[in-house]
């Protein structure tokens, strides 16, 4: 009896911690149900690639994954379409631009060094462009349309002389993104701009370092380009000069926000994009579906739930009733096990779900039949229920076992929602054992301590020889 107290005691902790976690963590649902974003990306040949293959879509497609992987989207789905198109499925990402940014980017990081003679000229060229904005200014004030409208052409041609001379004003070097080991976004004294932070591997480490020593020791600054894109053009300190910046360790800085800081991060630590790539559709999946697919799917559980439940009161008696209350706290378990573990949710999870309670279900009734089948031996109720669950706990381990091994054939095998199946319906069949040998005979056994539960009408009907053995139970 004390062992039956300590165990209620675990099972009712357990019932409590379940429903602390569902009504405080919501559980997350998957794209087919609460809706998302969906891109079908286009992997496109180059000159010296004129057709892509098979494992060219795979490169491209495990970069893609890594920079998903880096955006934490819950359950995502991406898989290979056809030759030359790869399906990514983002739940619950409800900005379809920022995904496009981050999984179309090439991101291919330079860092160059300035020419110090058309550096100069892109200074003085900076600052005449800087007299043109402040002459703007006081034309707009004057209200002078023609004159406005020709100092902004001239403003245009200023900038595109510049950005032309940005191009000239710095020479490669050789160090690249492909020296990258590591890339992350970290804050700055101002609080609302942040930065990247670059971490080279020793290859890397040692070009940057004679790349900044060579710029603290002529001058000029070290041009940091996106693209070809400047975005960065820092000076070095003449302290460097003779040593340059050791220890491989850089900072990318620029109006970064935090979440355009994470975006290049990402796009940098996934690496660039062996193949142009373009997003030739980008739409978002309303939830709408969802809400109907899970609404449809509610009815179908409770429905089908309350009728086995019913049907295992009526047909098993007061063991029917135990195993009721042993799928309920099956179900709070399994439930709060997918929260903690951070399962996603998908109308295959839920299917997954559903069959783990019929997994369930058929374990109690396997144990409900032996402990028949010993009270029709003539055995006393405690020991007609100890064989029982004895007798039938090896049928209910191989059933188990043999659909964990199929589980996990899927898991490793599948993908996307074809895991999630496997998962949701691994964690149940694991949950389901416990309940049935567990939770199920605790209370089973906790109920037959009592006299008035003794009786033979409330296990079966017609068991005579279980009435004639009554007397002999305390024996």
């Amino acid at each position: 009896m004390q062992r039956q107290r300590s165990l209620l005691a675990l099972i009712l902790v357990l019932v409590i911690a379940s429903i602390t976690v569902l009504t405080r963590i919501p559980i997350r649902l998957g794209l087919d149900l609460q809706g998302g974003s969906q891109l079908t990306i286009q992997v496109k040949p180059t000159k010296e690639v004129k057709e892509i293959k098979r494992e060219d879509l795979d490169a491209v497609l495990k970069i893609v994954e890594g920079r998903i992987n880096g955006l934490g989207v819950s359950e995502p789905v991406v898989q290979t379409v056809g030759q030359d198109q790869i399906l990514v499925q983002l739940p619950g990402v409800s900005d379809p631009q920022q995904a496009e940014r981050v999984l179309g980017g090439t991101a291919v990081l330079d860092f160059r060094r300035q020419n110090l003679v058309v550096g100069t000229q892109l200074g003085v060229r900076e600052t005449e462009l800087q007299e043109l904005l402040l002459k703007q200014q006081q034309l707009q004030a004057k209200g002078d349309a023609t004159a406005i409208a020709q100092n902004k052409e001239a403003i245009a041609q200023k900038q595109q002389q510049i950005a032309e001379l940005e191009r000239e004003a710095f020479e490669p070097t050789g160090l690249s993104g492909k020296n990258l080991k590591n890339a992350l976004p970290q804050p700055t004294p101002n609080g609302d701009i942040w930065a990247v932070g670059i971490r080279f591997d020793p290859d890397g480490a040692e070009k940057f370092a004679q790349l900044t020593k060579d710029v603290a020791k002529n001058g000029g600054r070290l041009g940091i380009f996106l693209d070809n894109k400047l975005i960065s053009a820092p000076g070095v300190d003449p302290k460097y000069a003779q040593t340059g910046i050791t220890g491989g360790n850089a900072e990318i800085s620029g109006d970064f926000t935090l979440e355009t800081a994470n975006e290049l991060a990402l796009q940098l630590r996934g690496g660039s994009l062996p193949f142009p790539v373009e997003i030739i559709e980008n739409r978002t999946v309303g939830a709408t579906l969802g809400r109907d697919s899970i609404q449809s799917s509610i009815y179908a559980g409770v429905g089908g739930l309350t009728l086995v439940l019913i049907f295992i009161g009526v047909y098993y008696r007061l063991p029917g009733v135990i195993a009721d209350v042993a799928l309920v706290i099956y179900s709070l378990l399994t439930l709060a096990t997918f929260v903690l573990l951070g399962v996603t949710l998908t109308l295959p999870g839920i299917a997954g779900f559903i069959l783990s309670i019929g997994m369930a279900v058929d374990a109690n009734v396997l144990i409900f039949e032996r402990t028949r089948e010993e009270l029709r031996a003539g055995k006393s109720l405690y020991r007609s229920v100890e064989s029982g669950f004895y007798r039938a706990f090896s049928s209910i381990l191989d059933s188990n076992v043999t659909t964990l091994i199929a589980c996990g054939a899927l898991f490793w095998l599948g993908s996307g929602l074809v895991k999630g199946f496997a998962f949701t319906l691994a964690i149940g069949v694991l949950v389901s054992m416990f309940t049935a040998i567990t939770c199920s005979r605790t209370l089973l056994m906790t109920a037959i301590g009592f006299p008035q539960l003794r009786k033979p009408e409330l296990y079966a009907p017609k068991l005579q020889a279980f009435g004639k053995s009554q007397a002999g139970a305390g024996q």
